[in-house]
């Protein structure tokens, strides 16, 4: 939709809205990453998603938007790069869950793609995962008690530098 007038940002809902897995773990961190964009943004709603395979559904996360006051709904993929899922499947199941709500404009805004930030989160995660494995820092976020993030070595398994543990 062109030429609107967009409403105050506290009323504009956002959903952050990634694939969805069948790790529960994996689903809880968007959780996170939700409340961390809720913590950053002006929107007033910040509802998390799942595309698939786990709940909140798009559906889901659309319906409380409106019911916490939301009078536009903008959905960010959670996705490096576009692809089918933000061609295709997040705008159909943003436009079903929308038909619930036929009074709410919606926006499928653009994955993370190129954003000259990501470079910087490139940098920043490759930066930690050295100072892990070198001993100087602890798991991320990410690995934290998966022992993942240790230096390989051709067939042999991974192990840490410097007689870390992992």
């Amino acid at each position: 939709m062109r030429c609107m007038d967009t409403p105050d940002a506290r009323r504009i809902g956002l959903i952050v809205v990634d694939h969805g897995s069948r790790r529960g773990a994996s689903n809880e961190m968007l959780e996170v990453m939700a409340g961390m964009v809720a913590d950053v943004v002006a929107y007033g709603i910040v509802e998390p998603a799942h595309m698939e395979l786990a709940e909140p559904s798009i559906q889901t996360a659309f319906d409380r938007c409106v019911e916490r006051g939301a009078q536009m709904v903008v959905v960010s993929p959670y996705f490096l790069l576009p692809g089918r899922h933000w061609d295709q499947d997040i705008p159909r199941l943003t436009q079903a869950a929308a038909t619930r709500h036929p009074n709410v404009p919606f926006l499928v805004a653009a994955p993370l793609g190129l954003h000259p930030l990501m470079a910087r989160v490139v940098e920043s995660r490759v930066e930690h995962c050295l100072a892990h494995v070198a001993g100087d820092v602890g798991e991320c976020e990410v690995c934290a008690g998966s022992g993942r993030c240790a230096v390989a070595y051709g067939s042999q398994a991974a192990a840490p530098l410097k007689g870390t543990t992992t």
